[in-house]
């Protein structure tokens, strides 16, 4: 039975590629590299006959796991709900750990991106939050104020 080696990436279609990788750039993220991808492969894999597409790859400063944005030159993106909530189906939210959760959300708030709904805590161990990024697309926010799990 094959097994999986490691977990790569997420990726995620966007609109405007420029603004979403200046977010994610703003939160920490370094872009790994930029690409357009066509071509019998990407058609194979895809599923999608003559498609075309930028994308940017980010990681974190550590090197874990990348966000992989992309946006379609050919065929043209499908909408989708830029107001969707946790309990929709799909991508429920793409998660990050901080060192400082309210200095992220001010800074993230001076650009225009609010809340989703508050400032929770888990416990003794989290406090987190739900931003309302670019193109609709939900960031949880973590801040571990308590001591790891042994």
């Amino acid at each position: 039975m094959p097994q999986i080696r490691r977990f790569d990436h997420v990726g995620i279609t966007v609109a405007d590629l420029d603004t979403v990788t200046a977010f994610f750039v703003g939160l920490g993220l370094e872009v790994e590299g930029r690409a357009f991808v066509e071509g019998e492969f990407v058609d194979t894999v895809t599923g999608i006959p003559e498609t075309r597409s930028h994308i940017v790859m980010l990681r974190p400063p550590d090197g874990g796991t990348g966000l992989e944005l992309s946006t379609f030159i050919q065929p043209a993106h499908e909408p989708g709900s830029p107001d969707a909530m946790a309990n929709e189906l799909g991508l429920r939210n793409v998660a990050f750990e901080v060192d400082d959760l309210q200095a992220a959300i001010d800074r993230l708030a001076a650009d225009g991106y609010g809340l989703i709904g508050g400032i929770g805590q888990y416990e003794d161990v989290w406090r987190m939050a739900y931003v309302r990024g670019p193109e609709g697309i939900i960031v949880s926010l973590a801040e571990r104020i308590g001591p790891r799990a042994r």
